[in-house]
């Protein structure tokens, strides 16, 4: 009887000083996590409580430590962090899918094909008024086309001589327009504009608008209405859950769209994380630097976008040299260096980021002299040059750990068949170098651009990988001394977005405190053959714990 007493006690005993599991909302076990912490790279399973990861390890040790009203078996499924897009053109994209798409025309008979069957659908209200609307597209590119010439605006003043007709080449950087909308923006012969090409041909315009004179088309062209500017977030946001975004660095907006953000946001109806970077204007510098960061937990607004120059595509890329396609011509600089250099005083005054677009390797100089004088005295700024496209040998020395590069690897699979012809052989050895980037700075943000390219982050991950197209053209890749490692790459879309951001502490890896945003996928990304990569699906994807979408 006594041992009987000596056993009950010690029993009492050894159950009272049993750690109670904690309860959390959500556990996943039976996975293949891939972390993007360097601490803990990978593990089977998490628990997740108020919208956040607080435990990650085995399926034992999770499942010991935590109970939940809802585990999942993974059953072994990869699982990543939630991906960011570091550059990309959210709200531009919910825009797009409202207008005519010429992405992949193979000439511009196609091109005029395209155009009237979305006008046969009624979709651009053309029947019921045909002379209230403007016709726009975007997605052409005249590299893609057998004449590799740009298009004039012959046809379009023949087909559509009453309404303005705005067609937007796939980089954003060109405008083929008719005569009509010429004429509403007052363009004639003898207009000139700085930063950019109003091009003419034997005396005549061509309707092609490079660079800063789209911005006379701009002006006249009616305001996007707020139930437009709704519908284009809720769509763009949907594409990109199906994909695996959890955050997007949208590249350039107004302050109206980005109140529109905070409020759809704070309503709960726009769910993405976005990284808001201020359209660089004299009136947004003023409200947004003057005013401070705005940050919540889906919003994050301390950044402004600044173009340098144009893109290579049309010959708008400022070029220390004179292109080798076109002898003379040298491209532009859309922002004029004094203004860089005084832009950049100013906001790392105000302790905002510097953005900056920089195709060719005349800007791209003079952002990185502009980015040295102006964080001399920062000691974390973290600015970014956006593409980082073209460098010249001896500017590489310029990124760091405070300038990072922020560049899109389809752009490369994307120009890779006529880049060389437009910048020469020594030229292209910087070009698209994202490994020589990475070992400058330490760490390289990787981006799609969207809508200028699809808006898959899977094609991202392949260009960066294999450099190859997804026809897996060339054989053995393209400047492959410049692709990065599938971990790098991963890091590339999560954790150093995630850095870039100043959002490392909470989102980017799943670590316990951090958002539980996370993706499961049908395959293992960093284990499948390379070139099934582009054709990997999203099963699903979380933000804040929350199913946002469900392939099945």
């Amino acid at each position: 009887m006594r041992s009987f007493y000596a056993f009950l006690l010690l029993s009492c005993l050894f159950f009272s000083c049993e750690t109670p599991k904690e309860t959390a909302d959500l556990i996943i076990t039976n996975a293949t996590v891939y972390t993007a912490d360097d601490v803990f790279p990978k593990t089977e399973a998490f628990a997740i409580k108020d919208g956040k990861f607080i435990g990650i390890g085995s399926n034992v040790s999770v499942t010991e430590a935590y109970t939940a009203p809802e585990i999942i078996d993974a059953t072994g499924k990869t699982i990543l962090p939630g991906l960011i897009d570091g550059h990309c053109h959210f709200f531009g994209l919910g825009m797009n899918l409202q207008i005519v798409n010429l992405r992949g025309t193979e000439s511009f008979d196609e091109v005029l094909e395209k155009m009237a069957a979305f006008l046969s659908d009624g979709q651009a209200g053309a029947k019921a008024n045909p002379k209230a609307i403007v016709i726009r597209g975007r997605g052409w590119d005249q590299n893609d086309w057998a004449v590799k010439e740009f298009p004039t605006k012959t046809q379009l003043d023949l087909l559509y001589p009453d309404v303005p007709v705005v067609l937007e080449r796939v980089d954003g950087h060109a405008y083929l327009v008719n005569q009509k909308a010429l004429d509403m923006a007052g363009i004639t012969l003898k207009t000139k504009v700085n930063g950019g090409e109003i091009v003419r041909e034997n005396g005549k315009l061509t309707g092609i608008l490079i660079d800063n004179p789209q911005g006379l088309i701009d002006a006249v062209m009616p305001e996007v209405t707020k139930n437009q500017a709704v519908k284009a977030l809720m769509e763009a946001q949907e594409v990109c859950f199906s994909y695996g975004l959890t955050t997007v660095n949208d590249a350039g907006l107004a302050r109206g769209t980005l109140d529109l953000i905070q409020n759809m946001q704070d309503k709960g109806d726009l769910k993405m994380r976005i990284y808001g970077m201020v359209s660089n204007s004299p009136a947004n510098l003023d409200h947004y630097l003057n005013n401070g960061i705005i940050k919540t937990d889906r919003l994050n607004v301390r950044s402004v976008k600044v173009y340098a120059d144009g893109a290579l595509g049309s010959r708008g890329a400022a070029m220390k040299e004179s292109y080798s396609d076109k002898e003379g011509h040298f491209g532009a600089m859309v922002t004029p260096v004094s203004d860089i250099n005084a832009i950049a005083q100013r906001i790392a005054a105000a302790g905002y980021q510097m953005n900056t677009h920089a195709i060719g390797d005349s800007a791209n100089v003079v952002v990185l002299r502009a980015y040295t004088e102006a964080l001399k005295n920062i000691e974390d700024p973290r600015w970014k040059v956006e593409h980082a496209q073209i460098v010249a040998a001896d500017d590489f020395a310029m990124f760091s750990d405070k300038v990072l590069p922020s560049v899109q690897p389809t752009h490369a699979t994307s120009d890779m068949y006529w880049a060389e012809d437009r910048v020469g052989a020594d030229r292209i050895k910087g070009a698209y170098a994202f490994k020589d980037l990475l070992k400058q700075s330490g760490r390289v943000i990787l981006g799609t651009d969207f809508p200028v390219e699809q808006v898959s982050p899977f094609y991202t991950f392949y260009a960066a990988v294999a450099r190859k197209d997804l026809k897996q053209y060339p054989e053995g890749g393209y400047q492959m001394e410049n692709a990065l490692s599938r971990e790098e790459t991963l890091k590339g879309m999560t954790i150093w977005a995630a850095y870039s951001n100043f959002e490392e502490d909470e989102k980017g890896s799943i670590s316990p405190g951090k958002f539980a945003d996370f993706v499961i996928m049908d395959k293992d990304i960093m284990t499948v053959p390379e070139d099934e990569i582009p054709n990997l699906k999203v099963r699903a994807t979380y933000v804040n714990g929350e199913k946002v979408y469900d392939q099945e």
